[in-house]
This record gives structure tokens, sequence and C-alpha cells, in this order.
């Protein structure tokens, strides 16, 4: 079994318990991944089955889009959800420029980087203190869809649409906007491969008969396009 699967991961599974899933749904296939989706996140992974997982550098180096929604006007420890939250009152100007090209970031400590051969968020959850080496990324588009006044407790919002490209994190722009964190996090698509296409996981302990697979030379022949 040779090609790829569009998976729409859902929250609260790492990349790696959806690959292990798709694994035991097919009966051992040699599998893994093209592009890693951090736990909190939704959408569109990319994985690969049989001789596929040779061609990983090439679908990992597409570009890739993701839709984010940002709760304004506070910071979070962990540029999402989990961490905790500190109430700033400063909401980031309207209408700002967004970066765009080459920048540096320094990805979040509860990221799935390995540190010393482990997961990143792993070593933070335990409360470890430590601080992960910046790197060169490139946004290639980065825009405001809309922004809401956000009155009572729900705060003030605003959703973006980026494309950027491998290694980049989403949360890390976020939180360069300035008192600014990620509520929502999904990415859309990967080159010329698009979440509206991806399934959904089989459920638990049943064999995937019919399993959507594209064939690694399609694969491949629309990554070229």
């Amino acid at each position: 079994m040779d090609g790829v699967l569009l998976i729409d991961k859902p929250a609260g599974l790492s990349s790696h318990d959806v690959v292990a899933a798709v694994k035991r749904a097919l009966g051992g296939p040699r599998t893994g991944h093209a592009g890693t989706l951090d736990p909190f996140a939704t959408g569109l992974l990319i994985v690969l089955l049989g001789r596929a997982t040779k061609a990983q550098a090439t679908l990992m180096g597409l570009p890739k889009r993701y839709e984010t929604i940002a709760r304004l006007g506070a910071v979070s420890s962990t540029g999402d959800t989990e961490g905790v939250i500190t109430e700033t009152g400063r909401v980031p100007a309207h209408g700002r420029e967004l970066p765009r090209g080459e920048i540096r970031q320094r990805p979040p400590a509860h990221s799935a980087v390995r540190v010393g051969g482990e997961r990143a968020y792993r070593r933070a959850r335990r409360g470890e203190v430590f601080e992960l080496p910046e790197r060169i990324v490139t946004v290639h588009s980065f825009r405001e869809l809309w922004r809401t006044d956000g009155a009572g407790e729900a705060g003030p919002r605003a959703a973006y649409a980026i494309e950027c490209g491998s290694g980049t994190y989403v949360r890390s722009l976020i939180a360069e906007l300035g008192d600014a964190y990620c509520l929502e996090l999904r990415r859309t698509a990967i080159g010329p491969f698009r979440v509206e296409d991806a399934v959904a996981l089989p459920p638990r302990g049943e064999p995937w008969n019919g399993a959507p697979v594209i064939e690694l030379e399609r694969a491949l022949e629309l990554a070229r396009q």
C-alpha cells in the first residue's frame, strides 16, 4: 500500500496518535506524516503509507494554509487556551501591517519540536523551563478576516488567514501581534491538498476497508503542479 491519506485531525490528538490509528486500522503498513500538527490544532494531516514515506521531504516542503481565531487583549503562557491566561486590556490595532516574507521566529515551548529526543510540549507540561532556538521561516500571506469587539466574557476576537512555509508556528505569529493568543487553529491546505477532501479517522478498533488512498505517483504529480 503506497500512497497518502488526507486526514482531518481532531483536537486533542497528536500527529503521532493519528498515524498510529491509521496504521492499526490498515493492518500495519509502514506509515508517517508530512507536517506535524500540535495536539490542540485541527485540520489537514497528510498520512504517508508504504513507499510514500520516502517522499516525506517533498510533501513537507509544500506551502501550508491555516485559519485561526485569536483572543485579543490577553496573553497565554502557551499561546493557546491550555496556558495561563492574563488579561491585559490592550488590543492590537486593527488594520496594522502583518508580517510577511522571511522572518525570525522562536517556536513556543508547548510545541511538537523535539528537545533532547522528546517533544517540547511534554517537557513544558512537566514544568521544565527551557528556550527553543530561533529559526528562519517564510510567511507568504497573513491577513485579517474579521474582528469583533467582544463585549462580555468572550472578549474581543479576530480571525486570520495565513499561508506560510514549513516550520512556521501560527501561535508565535499571533503572539507577536502583542496581547493576543490562539483560541482555535485549523490547517486548511498543504499545497494542492485541501481539508475539504480529507476524511475522519475510522472508529477505534475497526479495520478500514476502502480507505481513500491517493496513489503515490498521483500525489507527487499533484505536488508538482
